[in-house]
């Protein structure tokens, strides 16, 4: 593959994760509203995920599913733009220099770099602000009610004014490791089943599977990441909700121990039911999303709509 052909396909890449991103962000956004108050309470019995969403919307308004929207929006156009240009940027890398042919490994570990280069460069600012947005008690409804976070860049200028720049970057190394383990097997699960799709249907090169097919394997696929790490996604919120000074390992250690002490071991998977159906549909939406729009990038490319970088 020439130099100047790699670096179109990532623009490509780029541009359709973007736009899969903001899809998803836009269909899936009150699923984690919903994960996100049943890992921040501390009632016991746990509430279900039916009884948080009915407690949502008598006391906050509809609304309210859609809090911290704004600094999902803002970052997860970048972020899904370069989880898959640098998924695809390490996946050349990783290939066989002699055939070009990307195996299983290859894959699992471009995935695991795409994830922590999410993580650090979007999705940690993003997960606090839109954290501390989301844990707000506050009804939309009523303009008496004003709450502390207005909205995201008031959240991000008031986060930085009152506990610094790095506040924003709490649960950095969680928040790694989940969209490390999350990417790692989200990626290979999926190349693994479109690989096999495409062999059981006799694809031709160049051809594309149907959208319900790429929809049915990024729901799958999706989904593995979130069983996997749960109780890491849970400790990350709790980090990312505070406002204690405390940093590093002692944050880690006493957020976990009294999360275990005070609610239990299971309290590590609170919000696992809306986060595997967040992360699954929202995996469903955006692969599908994703393999639609570079489709079109191609088309309106040729066409001379705009122009994909193509220079060496």
């Amino acid at each position: 593959m020439s130099k100047s052909s790699d670096r179109k396909t990532l623009s490509t890449h780029f541009i359709a994760g973007g736009g899969a991103g903001l899809t998803e962000a836009l269909c899936c956004h009150p699923l984690d509203t919903i994960k996100v108050r049943m890992q921040l309470s501390k009632r016991t019995p746990r509430p279900g995920f039916i009884s948080v969403a009915v407690n949502i919307i008598r006391k906050e308004s509809t609304l309210a599913f859609y809090k911290g929207l704004g600094a999902v929006v803002t970052g997860i156009v970048p972020k899904m733009a370069i989880r898959f240009s640098s998924f695809e940027l390490y996946k050349t890398w990783l290939a066989n220099k002699e055939t070009g042919k990307v195996s299983t490994a290859a894959t699992f570990f471009a995935g695991l770099g795409a994830g922590i280069t999410e993580a650090v460069m979007v999705v940690t600012p993003m997960d606090v602000i839109k954290i501390r947005l989301q844990a707000q008690r506050h009804s939309l409804a009523d303009p008496l009610d004003i709450p502390k976070y207005r909205n995201a860049a008031h959240a991000a200028y008031t986060i930085v004014k009152e506990e610094g720049v790095l506040a924003l970057y709490k649960g950095v190394t969680l928040t790694a490791l989940r969209q490390a383990t999350n990417q790692a097997v989200n990626f290979t699960v999926y190349q693994e089943m479109k690989k096999q799709m495409k062999h059981i249907q006799g694809t031709k090169e160049g051809q594309e599977l149907p959208s319900y097919q790429h929809l049915l394997m990024g729901g799958i696929s999706g989904a593995m990441g979130p069983l996997a790490n749960a109780p890491i996604d849970t400790i990350k919120t709790r980090i990312q909700r505070s406002s204690s000074p405390e940093k590093g390992w002692s944050t880690f250690k006493s957020v976990t121990l009294s999360l275990i002490q005070n609610e239990g071991y299971l309290a590590l998977y609170k919000g696992l039911l809306p986060r595997l159906m967040r992360v699954g549909v929202g995996q469903a939406v955006t692969f599908a999303a994703y393999e639609r729009i570079k489709i079109y990038v191609d088309i309106l490319s040729q066409k001379g709509w705009f122009k994909v970088d193509e220079r060496a």
